[in-house]
């Protein structure tokens, strides 16, 4: 089972000022960004709601050009909650009262149903007395359209959108489009395979679908297929190396071993070509020792030749 709120967690907490640039910039400019503290469990950890639901972001940091501090308050939404707009409210009055700055609360909602509008916003009225007007603002990612982000710069977007609104006849377009913007991006090796990772998670592709992603990159310019090749041979390695670490470990899960298995053979049809359906079966029919002792030489391989070479010295 995935664990969303941990993986956006840790984007989040990675992208924080790309965030903030991308979906709140009249905040991000009253920011003075050397100063941002992210305050950990420990310092907050009294900051629950009645269903002891922890808080995911709070980060303090000091107005720009001033002395005076602000909370920014991000909440990530896996699922959508009928009662967000009063957890909001909750989190606001123990941060307000605890730490006495002003605070900006923010919810990020990625889940991909309903599409219904999140609420923004929680009142409380008696009679002729508007007593309470609470409002937070929102990020509904499947609400977004993906092509208005095609052209932005924020390396962020290269993760989210695969969370945007997407008809599953653009899924191929968007993955091809996410590439493009990572590969377009200098970024250190780690936020890179972050992002990467990210994709890979939430925008996997079918058989068909990632046939026909292939067909595409095959069509545009050597130039640009070029990175986004390097990427992707990055981003399989470190996920082979990743699986067989797993695959050491005594018990591993099922999963796993299905992911190794697919990264595997998505990397050997980058290197050989599309595989003839016996040989494909061959593979998939491969031990987990074995997959593990395929993964560490199939680098080397150039043709089928050396992959059928291969499969017949280790024949079960």
């Amino acid at each position: 089972m995935i664990n969303h709120d941990a993986i956006f967690k840790q984007l989040l907490t990675t992208f924080f000022v790309e965030f903030l640039d991308l979906f709140a910039p009249e905040l991000a400019v009253l920011l003075d960004r050397d100063t941002l503290v992210f305050l950990d469990k420990e310092t907050f950890a009294d900051i629950v709601d009645p269903d002891r639901r922890e808080a995911d972001l709070i980060v303090r940091a000091r107005m720009a050009g001033q002395e005076s501090y602000l909370i920014v308050h991000l909440e990530h939404q896996a699922q959508a909650d009928d009662i967000i707009d009063r957890r909001m409210l909750r989190y606001f009055s123990r941060l307000y009262d605890r730490y006495d700055v002003p605070i900006y609360p923010l919810v990020l909602g990625s889940y991909r149903l309903p599409k219904t509008p999140m609420k923004e916003q929680h009142t409380i009225t008696i009679a002729d007395l508007r007593v309470l007007e609470f409002r937070y603002k929102t990020v509904q990612l499947n609400r977004l359209n993906w092509r208005a982000y095609l052209r932005h710069e924020n390396p962020l977007v290269a993760a989210l959108m695969a969370r945007m609104d997407i008809a599953a006849s653009d899924r191929v377009r968007v993955k091809l489009e996410c590439l493009r913007l990572l590969a377009g991006h200098q970024l250190d090796s780690s936020r890179r395979y972050m992002l990467s990772a990210f994709l890979s998670t939430y925008l996997p592709l079918q058989a068909v679908e990632q046939q026909a992603l292939d067909r595409e990159l095959e069509r545009i310019a050597p130039t640009e297929r070029r990175p986004i090749m390097q990427l992707l041979n990055e981003w399989e390695r470190r996920g082979l190396q990743q699986g067989r670490q797993e695959g050491r470990q005594e018990g591993r899960q099922e999963g796993r071993q299905e992911g190794q298995r697919d990264l595997i053979l998505r990397m050997i049809q980058r290197k050989v070509g599309v595989l003839p359906e016996e040989i494909a079966q061959q593979v998939d029919d491969l031990t987990p020792g074995k997959l593990g002792a395929l993964s560490d030489v199939l680098l080397d391989f150039t043709t089928l030749a050396d992959l059928t070479d291969w499969l017949a010295r280790n024949d079960q």
